[in-house]
């Protein structure tokens, strides 16, 4: 699967071409499933206020030797934003759990990057209270703002998840505005490329996706209710764990990623210097290397 090159309108378009629509809770679920149905299989979670087209830059380094699995979380990208939808992140590992499900998947490694860190982390607490229907062989956490009260959270961040300024927010946001926020979380702002950028908007305001904003963002007030039982899950893992950490995050900061190597038994700490939030995009060689040569070794149990 070649990277996606032109417009962010053909690249988005290239994207939908490249998946399928499943029905999943009443809603349509995009998602994007490439390599052999025979290898080994990574589960992809992307983050916030993207999509699973973060990952487009580096599905041909794992396509070849393992199966790939990446949906749009509901309230995301090319996925349903319904208005009567709660957008907790219960209900996105619910969502991601029923993908994994109609597609056969029974065992596979966690791949988790911002938002999706903490989708990985309720997978984990039900995993280890013996209520996870999927075997997990490992678990990599990239660039997420797990432990809230470490983060650095942008301007734009504090002011969508506020419900009385928040819609409000939302509606006035501008496309210029967002393109310049985005373009700051890159460890060199020069490397980010504009229509990667570009399509990270148009995949956000597609299908009322600026009216969801406010009700997506509240999953930042249940990093902080549920983080006795998250973070709990962390400490007591007893599975192979990469923390791939692009240096140069202004948001979920260097600190969050030594923190996690202190809790987490055995975790493994892969920094990408001067890199920023969207490692992926912003270094995907770096960022695909470090991930195949943690799955080749097999983690350090």
């Amino acid at each position: 699967m070649d990277t996606l090159h032109g417009t962010a309108t053909e690249r988005l378009a290239s994207w939908r071409k490249r998946g399928l629509h499943l029905r999943v809770q009443g809603e349509s679920v995009f998602v994007v499933d490439t390599g052999s149905r025979e290898a080994p299989c990574l589960l992809f979670l992307h983050g916030f206020p993207s999509s699973s087209l973060d990952f487009h830059r580096v599905l041909e380094a794992f396509s070849e030797r393992y199966r790939v699995v990446v949906h749009d979380h509901l309230g995301f990208g090319l996925s349903a934003k319904p208005a009567g939808y709660s957008y907790s992140l219960m209900e996105q590992a619910d969502v991601a759990l029923n993908v994994w499900r109609q597609l056969g998947i029974r065992k596979g490694h966690l791949v988790a990057h911002d938002y999706g860190t903490s989708i990985a982390t309720e997978l984990l607490a039900r995993r280890q209270r013996g209520l996870l229907p999927i075997e997990l062989d490992s678990v990599t956490l990239s660039n997420g703002s797990v432990l809230l009260e470490l983060a650095r959270l942008r301007l734009s961040q504090r002011l969508t998840r506020s419900p009385l300024i928040g819609p409000l927010f939302a509606r006035l946001v501008r496309r210029s505005m967002i393109l310049r926020v985005l373009r700051g979380l890159w460890g060199d702002p020069e490397r980010a490329d504009p229509a990667d950028l570009e399509a990270m908007w148009l995949g956000m305001v597609a299908g009322d996706g600026r009216k969801r904003l406010t009700q997506v963002s509240r999953y930042l007030g249940e990093r902080i209710r549920f983080r006795d039982r998250w973070f709990g899950a962390l400490k007591a893992l007893d599975l192979p764990a990469l923390i791939l950490w692009g240096d140069e995050d202004p948001v979920a900061v260097p600190a969050i990623a030594e923190h996690l190597e202190r809790a987490i038994p055995g975790a493994e700490l892969c920094w990408l210097p001067g890199v920023g939030h969207y490692p992926m995009l912003e270094a995907p060689e770096e960022w695909s290397t470090a991930l195949l040569s943690f799955l080749a070794q097999g983690g350090p149990f």
